[in-house]
């Protein structure tokens, strides 16, 4: 198994503790972003910088991954096309999202997106808690036993 990581809008603290968690297991982990971002020195951890523009990234985790790889993003569309490469897909906030769940996940998305394209402000996401830090640390511990 290798960890991909959609980076470009991945949190800091959800980095740091990929990069422990890579350390720990001897696992690959690769920062897939348009510019380039510091990551420790390891033989496990890695990052690769693609072209800026639309799904660029989005589009070189997709066709690298093999099935059982776990991709950590929190782009539903990504999430969908990596369960159909039979991958694994975890949130930054912590949700596992699955075959089971991301037909609905898809759909909210777009309902969400049709009311900001017709001016409704919906808000966006909020902060990083400390408690979804730790329910990610649970949940990517979990996957990689």
């Amino acid at each position: 198994m290798k960890i991909w990581v959609d980076a470009d809008a991945c949190p800091v603290a959800i980095k740091e503790i990929l990069f422990r968690a890579a350390e720990r297991t001897n696992l690959q982990l690769i920062l897939v972003a348009n510019h380039s971002m510091h990551v420790p020195p390891s033989r496990f951890i890695r990052m690769l910088q693609v072209e800026s523009g639309f799904d660029v990234a989005d589009n070189e985790i997709v066709k690298r991954l093999t099935a059982g790889d776990l991709v950590i993003t929190s782009d539903i569309p990504l999430a969908a096309e990596v369960i159909e490469k039979a991958g694994q897909v975890l949130s930054p906030r912590g949700e596992l999202y699955t075959a089971d769940n991301i037909g609905a996940r898809l759909s909210m998305r777009d309902f969400m997106d049709t009311l900001r394209s017709s001016g409704i402000d919906t808000g966006g996401p909020s902060a990083m808690s400390q408690s979804d830090r730790k329910t990610f640390a649970g949940h990517l511990d979990k996957l990689l036993k």
